[in-house]
Protein backbone atom coordinates (compact mmCIF):
# COMPACT_ATOMS: atom_id res chain seq x y z
CA UNK A 1 0.00 0.00 0.00
CA UNK A 2 3.03 2.82 0.82
CA UNK A 3 4.07 1.55 -2.72
CA UNK A 4 1.40 2.27 -4.57
CA UNK A 5 1.24 5.85 -2.58
CA UNK A 6 4.76 6.61 -2.88
CA UNK A 7 4.30 6.04 -6.94
CA UNK A 8 0.95 8.06 -6.92
CA UNK A 9 2.46 11.47 -5.18
CA UNK A 10 5.37 10.85 -7.84
CA UNK A 11 3.11 10.68 -11.06
CA UNK A 12 1.28 13.67 -9.16
CA UNK A 13 4.17 15.53 -8.99
CA UNK A 14 5.57 15.03 -11.93
CA UNK A 15 1.99 16.01 -13.80
CA UNK A 16 1.99 19.14 -11.39
CA UNK A 17 5.37 20.00 -12.80
CA UNK A 18 4.84 19.52 -16.03
CA UNK A 19 2.46 22.18 -15.88
CA UNK A 20 3.99 24.53 -13.81
CA UNK A 21 4.35 27.18 -16.77
CA UNK A 22 5.43 30.57 -14.22
CA UNK A 23 8.85 32.32 -14.41
CA UNK A 24 10.40 34.89 -11.83
CA UNK A 25 12.49 37.85 -12.23
CA UNK A 26 12.94 40.54 -9.46
CA UNK A 27 9.04 41.43 -9.22
CA UNK A 28 7.54 39.97 -12.02
CA UNK A 29 5.88 36.74 -13.20
CA UNK A 30 5.48 35.06 -16.35
CA UNK A 31 2.86 32.86 -16.67
CA UNK A 32 1.94 30.47 -19.29
CA UNK A 33 3.70 31.00 -22.46
CA UNK A 34 2.20 29.45 -24.94
CA UNK A 35 2.32 29.54 -29.52
CA UNK A 36 -0.16 28.11 -31.43
CA UNK A 37 0.99 25.89 -34.72
CA UNK A 38 1.08 27.21 -37.97
CA UNK A 39 0.86 25.89 -41.51
CA UNK A 40 4.18 24.88 -42.94
CA UNK A 41 4.01 27.92 -45.73
CA UNK A 42 3.98 30.50 -43.06
CA UNK A 43 7.78 31.48 -42.32
CA UNK A 44 6.81 32.73 -38.85
CA UNK A 45 4.84 32.80 -35.76
CA UNK A 46 3.32 34.86 -32.46
CA UNK A 47 4.09 34.01 -28.76
CA UNK A 48 1.90 35.41 -25.93
CA UNK A 49 2.16 35.25 -22.25
CA UNK A 50 0.94 37.34 -19.03
CA UNK A 51 3.68 39.38 -16.67
CA UNK A 52 2.40 40.02 -13.51
CA UNK A 53 4.03 43.28 -11.74
CA UNK A 54 3.90 42.64 -8.08
CA UNK A 55 6.31 45.67 -7.16
CA UNK A 56 5.87 49.17 -6.33
CA UNK A 57 7.60 50.86 -9.75
CA UNK A 58 6.78 50.22 -12.82
CA UNK A 59 9.17 47.93 -15.24
CA UNK A 60 8.98 47.81 -19.46
CA UNK A 61 9.72 45.03 -21.60
CA UNK A 62 12.65 46.03 -23.71
CA UNK A 63 13.78 42.85 -25.68
CA UNK A 64 12.53 39.89 -26.64
CA UNK A 65 14.35 36.74 -28.40
CA UNK A 66 14.34 33.21 -29.65
CA UNK A 67 16.73 30.79 -30.52
CA UNK A 68 14.09 29.34 -32.82
CA UNK A 69 13.50 32.73 -34.93
CA UNK A 70 16.15 35.39 -36.94
CA UNK A 71 13.63 37.73 -35.23
CA UNK A 72 11.49 37.98 -31.98
CA UNK A 73 9.79 41.36 -32.02
CA UNK A 74 7.00 43.17 -29.61
CA UNK A 75 3.97 44.59 -31.44
CA UNK A 76 0.58 45.94 -30.38
CA UNK A 77 -2.40 45.18 -32.42
CA UNK A 78 -5.25 47.79 -32.10
CA UNK A 79 -8.50 48.36 -34.16
CA UNK A 80 -9.03 51.99 -35.76
CA UNK A 81 -12.03 52.96 -37.65
CA UNK A 82 -12.97 49.51 -37.72
CA UNK A 83 -9.34 48.14 -39.12
CA UNK A 84 -7.11 46.23 -37.51
CA UNK A 85 -3.83 47.31 -37.44
CA UNK A 86 -0.08 45.56 -36.07
CA UNK A 87 2.75 48.05 -34.54
CA UNK A 88 6.17 47.42 -34.04
CA UNK A 89 6.92 48.41 -30.36
CA UNK A 90 10.17 49.35 -29.25
CA UNK A 91 9.00 48.46 -25.34
CA UNK A 92 6.15 47.47 -23.38
CA UNK A 93 5.14 49.13 -20.25
CA UNK A 94 4.96 46.49 -17.42
CA UNK A 95 2.70 49.18 -14.79
CA UNK A 96 3.24 48.53 -10.72
CA UNK A 97 1.23 46.27 -8.97
CA UNK A 98 -0.72 45.56 -12.41
CA UNK A 99 -0.36 42.98 -15.21
CA UNK A 100 0.25 42.91 -18.71
CA UNK A 101 -1.56 40.01 -21.26
CA UNK A 102 0.09 39.05 -24.69
CA UNK A 103 -2.83 37.39 -26.70
CA UNK A 104 -3.94 37.02 -29.98
CA UNK A 105 -5.44 40.31 -31.35
CA UNK A 106 -3.61 42.39 -28.98
CA UNK A 107 -0.18 42.76 -27.95
CA UNK A 108 2.02 39.80 -28.83
CA UNK A 109 5.83 39.11 -29.91
CA UNK A 110 5.68 38.25 -33.76
CA UNK A 111 8.77 35.60 -34.50
CA UNK A 112 9.80 35.50 -37.84
CA UNK A 113 12.54 33.72 -40.02
CA UNK A 114 12.23 30.41 -38.47
CA UNK A 115 14.17 27.33 -40.25
CA UNK A 116 10.89 24.78 -39.59
CA UNK A 117 7.25 25.66 -38.74
CA UNK A 118 5.80 25.54 -34.95
CA UNK A 119 3.86 21.83 -34.46
CA UNK A 120 1.58 21.26 -31.29
CA UNK A 121 3.07 19.80 -28.81
CA UNK A 122 6.34 21.31 -28.96
CA UNK A 123 7.97 23.51 -27.12
CA UNK A 124 10.84 26.34 -28.03
CA UNK A 125 13.12 28.79 -25.46
CA UNK A 126 12.15 32.89 -25.81
CA UNK A 127 14.36 35.06 -23.42
CA UNK A 128 12.72 38.00 -22.16
CA UNK A 129 14.71 41.24 -21.08
CA UNK A 130 12.89 43.82 -18.59
CA UNK A 131 14.70 47.42 -18.01
CA UNK A 132 15.06 46.95 -14.81
CA UNK A 133 14.20 43.27 -13.58
CA UNK A 134 16.95 41.76 -16.20
CA UNK A 135 16.57 38.50 -18.25
CA UNK A 136 14.79 35.45 -17.86
CA UNK A 137 14.24 32.81 -20.42
CA UNK A 138 10.51 30.95 -20.79
CA UNK A 139 9.74 27.63 -22.33
CA UNK A 140 7.01 28.61 -25.02
CA UNK A 141 4.07 25.78 -24.63
CA UNK A 142 2.58 25.33 -28.79
CA UNK A 143 -0.64 23.73 -29.42
CA UNK A 144 -2.66 23.35 -31.69
CA UNK A 145 -4.16 26.23 -34.42
CA UNK A 146 -7.25 26.64 -32.58
CA UNK A 147 -5.90 26.95 -28.99
CA UNK A 148 -6.19 29.33 -26.68
CA UNK A 149 -4.14 30.55 -23.52
CA UNK A 150 -6.07 27.87 -21.18
CA UNK A 151 -6.14 25.03 -23.66
CA UNK A 152 -2.42 24.96 -24.43
CA UNK A 153 -1.57 22.57 -21.80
Amino acid sequence: MTSRFLVFTALLLGAAQSFAHDYSVGDLLITQPWSRELPAELPGGSAYFTVVNQGSQADRLVRVSSPRAQQAELHSQAASDGMMSMQHAHAMEIPANSEVTFQPGANHVMLTGMEQPLKAGEQFAMTLEFEKAGAVEVMVDVGPVEAQAAHVH
